[in-house]
């Protein structure tokens, strides 16, 4: 017979809820982390025995992140379904598998799909994260739970910065994959801590995930092999066309569907419109900024892999700082002010960047950096905050899913724009007129000026640092455009807002 005296564990919370909390924050940095560290990989494994192509090199790096954000939201279906803790635990498994794939890889086909693997263990992992941290606390430590929940998925391109570049400072690019399995395994075997929260029958669309997922693929291998084919070319010019047609599919599938995955029409709220495209164009600049330092600072700057990562940490020390404060901020100025205020100073920063080159000072760089994680910080919030508040709450894991999928989708693209204008650039700069030229790494080209001689390394230098600032040109006129019409967003959802559909 039930008795009304005793309250459920939801609403007492787990008995070891720290504990639980800590493991999910450990899941969270560990899948996260491994966006940035890569970065860090990629002059290494550019002079490896697989020699990859500059366009390889970025779909090493996309790969993961593509298939990780596209995979966010129906995982996390399945894990309502199917159950969250089983789907954690899955997920890690996957990861790690993923992880050895790449490790063993005997070749650059195997990498990439190594790669592909570790993204889908990624994308099942993070949204069981959050609500079974969420689940194992009571209601009135929910917030604070959310808040740690948030600080680690922030802190976790941080630590893939150090922990990558400890690793590589001392072994191969193996290494990192390598070192990634055993800590894949602890995190996994903490997970039995967690707590079974009971299954929701939420609505599974393979489908709907299929069309995205080859839409979104489609298009970015248009932008990453457009200037090895030539854009005007029949495969470039097909793979634009299918990515649309795809995209444009999944948007009237789920019109259609009786209970959508993502369902289109709650994008006639203005707040989540402007909070979606500015979380997109915040990390399409942030990750832009992530792949191509990376290569400045070991390749221009001639530094080691871990001291490379150690001199990014202006960025992200300042905007964990300014994020505490961006919620005061936004109450007392406003929250267009503070998105504004954020998405230019990434825009200066960037711009300021641009113009870096082996003569730089390593003090005035830090300074870059520096006000590009403050505006990461000022922005970031507000802008999540207007995805969450424009749905209603019993669509907070859509929310939620969106968010992430939002940043890692501006991940991919920022990874692919900028690395196809740096390739494209460089090459021109040094007035290489073969029709394989963009197969040429930065790496060989540095390795093989420095066999020539200090005079060729120097014009490497230049043409590199000049490629890059090219990139990050346009991608700071198109975060400035992105944010203009983000900000115009949010200043219609002020407005009498068009009701957000409900849930069926």
């Amino acid at each position: 017979m039930h008795n009304p005296t005793v309250q459920s564990p939801e609403a007492t919370g787990h008995p070891r809820r720290k504990a639980v909390l800590a493991t999910m924050c450990a899941a969270v940095i560990l899948v996260v982390s491994m966006v940035s560290a890569v970065n860090l990989a990629v002059p290494k494994l550019a002079k490896s025995d697989l020699q990859p192509s500059t366009t390889q090199l970025l779909w090493f790096v996309d790969s993961y992140v593509i298939v990780f954000a596209c995979l966010l939201i129906p995982a996390g279906a399945v894990g309502d379904r199917y159950g969250r803790r089983r789907s954690l635990t899955w997920g890690l498994g996957v990861f790690a598998l993923g992880c050895l794939v790449c490790a063993v890889a005997p070749g650059i086909t195997v990498l990439l799909a190594g790669r592909v693997i570790t993204g889908v263990g990624a994308a099942f992992v993070m949204p069981a994260t959050l609500s079974l941290a969420l689940y194992a606390f009571p209601p009135a430590e929910r917030p604070q739970a959310i808040a740690t929940w948030t600080g680690a998925s922030g802190i976790g391109g941080v630590v893939g910065y150090l922990f990558g570049g400890g690793i590589l400072q001392f072994l191969p690019w193996q290494g990192l994959f390598i070192a990634m399995v055993p800590v894949t395994g602890i995190v996994m075997f903490a997970t039995r801590l967690a707590p079974a929260p009971p299954r929701h029958a939420s609505p599974i669309d393979p489908l709907g995930t299929v069309l995205l997922v080859l839409g979104f693929v489609a298009l970015l291998y248009g932008v990453i092999e457009g200037p090895s084919l030539g854009w005007s070319s029949t495969r470039i010019i097909c793979a634009f066309a299918v990515g649309v047609v795809l995209l444009c599919a999944f948007a009237l599938q789920q019109s259609r569907s009786e209970r959508p995955m993502l369902e289109p029409r709650l994008f006639r709220s203005h707040g989540l419109r402007a909070g979606t495209l500015g979380v997109t164009a915040a990390f399409f600049a942030m990750f832009a900024l992530f792949f191509t330092n990376a290569q400045y600072l070991q390749y221009v700057k001639g530094l080691r892999p871990f001291t490379a990562g150690v001199a990014f940490l202006p960025l992200a020390v300042c905007m964990m700082l300014v994020s505490r404060r961006s919620a005061r901020l936004s109450a007392r100025f406003g929250a267009r002010g503070v998105m504004v205020t954020g998405a230019v100073l990434i825009a200066l920063a960037l711009l300021c960047i641009s113009y870096a080159d082996a003569s730089t000072p390593y003090a005035l760089y830090a300074v870059y950096l520096l006000a590009a994680g403050g505006g990461m910080g000022l922005c970031l919030p507000p802008l999540s905050t207007s995805i969450m508040t424009s749905l209603p709450p019993q669509r907070a894991g859509l929310g939620s899913g969106l968010n992430s999928a939002a940043r890692e989708v501006g991940s991919a693209l920022g990874v692919a724009v900028i690395g196809t204008i740096t390739t494209s650039r460089f090459s021109k700069a040094l007035g290489d007129p073969s029709v394989h030229a963009h197969r040429r790494s930065a790496s060989e080209v540095f390795a093989a000026a420095t066999r020539i001689g200090p005079a060729e390394h120097a014009r490497a230098v230049d043409a590199f640092s000049s490629a890059a600032g090219t990139g990050y040109r346009v991608v700071a006129a198109v975060l400035l455009v992105a944010a203009l019409l983000a900000v115009f967003w949010h200043r219609a959802a002020d407005r009498p807002a068009t009701a957000v559909p409900k849930e069926s």
